[in-house]
């Protein structure tokens, strides 16, 4: 049973970071077509929290929440959601989608530290072998492919703001993985972009009053809507399943999927090629996730340890 969760667990977040690696360059290519960067944070938050409450109302139960527990959903969706798309979003806006790609391997490496600072998480051998392998391979894929970082296309303002995305998540994935847990992934959901909705429309209303609707076009309206309902929606369900079933360092390696995507992409699109370099990455990626999986947890340490839980493994 507790195999069949993980495998759950791993397929659900590797969905979802493929998804989120498809939303990347179909989301640039949306905001140079007449979405702004602050429209598009704006239809994900409201098209996400409207989807969530359907599915809600559809579903066969309701669930209460403590109001307690409404407050820590709102802090969750700040730092989930506000910090993290919002940052992200404008930050891709301003910066080359290969610089922002390259921002988002931070993650593992943010995560297991916070992870060992709140959550006591061992910082094993291997944690950080497979960390940094998933790394080095993310890299290998992202400069093998990165024709626009050559071209100077990267922006220091965007990039800081992709960073500050990838550590508010991390922070996110460390702070409220109890929570998290303790209701079913719609409840968490829809009440985590209600709030997302209620902060960010008054400061993106303006935005969406000046959009040219009738002059976009139809392939931009598309984009628009895989990144709202496949690369938030549909990912985040998936996502905060992962997030229930998988440790918070496990999860954010699943961030190194997301450049493979890409890769994919570019070969299927005729933008790239599939070599050596790029299959070497591959196998980089999935052993650093491998590795990590490996790794002990400190429930798995205390169980063989009772009385000394020093991290070698």
């Amino acid at each position: 049973m507790y195999k069949d969760k993980n495998l759950t667990g791993h397929l659900c977040m590797f969905a979802a970071c493929a998804a989120w690696g498809l939303m990347s360059p179909l989301g640039k290519d949306a905001m140079a077509h007449g979405i702004s960067g602050l429209a598009l944070v704006s239809f994900r938050a409201v098209g996400a929290a409207l989807c969530f409450w359907l599915t809600s109302l559809l579903g066969r139960h309701k669930e209460d929440v403590a109001p307690r527990d409404l407050l820590m959903f709102f802090f969750a969706g700040m730092l989930a959601i506000v910090f993290n798309q919002c940052c992200f979003t404008i930050g891709l806006s301003l910066t080359s989608p290969v610089n922002a790609s390259i921002v988002t391997t931070t993650l593992p490496i943010v995560t297991m530290i916070l992870a060992a600072l709140f959550l006591k998480e061992p910082v094993t051998n291997k944690k950080v072998l497979g960390i940094f392998c998933g790394a080095i391979g993310a890299l290998l894929l992202i400069l093998g492919n990165g024709h626009a970082a050559q071209k100077g296309n990267g922006n220091l303002t965007g990039d800081l703001l992709c960073l500050t995305a990838q550590c508010s998540f991390a922070v996110y994935l460390t702070i409220f993985k109890k929570l998290i847990q303790k209701y079913t992934v719609v409840t968490c959901m829809k009440w985590m972009f209600t709030y997302t909705t209620i902060v960010i429309l008054p400061f993106t209303y303006k935005d969406l009053a000046i959009l040219p609707w009738a002059e976009i076009p139809a392939t931009t309206w598309f984009e628009t809507a895989f990144v709202v309902f496949v690369a938030t929606y549909l990912a985040y369900i998936m996502m905060m399943t992962g997030q229930k079933l998988l440790r918070p360092t496990i999860v954010s390696m699943y961030n190194y999927v997301q450049p493979i995507v890409a890769c994919i992409v570019s070969v299927a699109t005729g933008l790239g090629v599939f070599g050596w370099s790029q299959g070497a990455a591959v196998l980089l990626v999935f052993g650093g996730v491998w590795l990590v999986t490996q790794s002990k947890s400190r429930a798995d340490l205390k169980t063989e340890h009772p009385s000394h839980t020093d991290p070698e493994s």
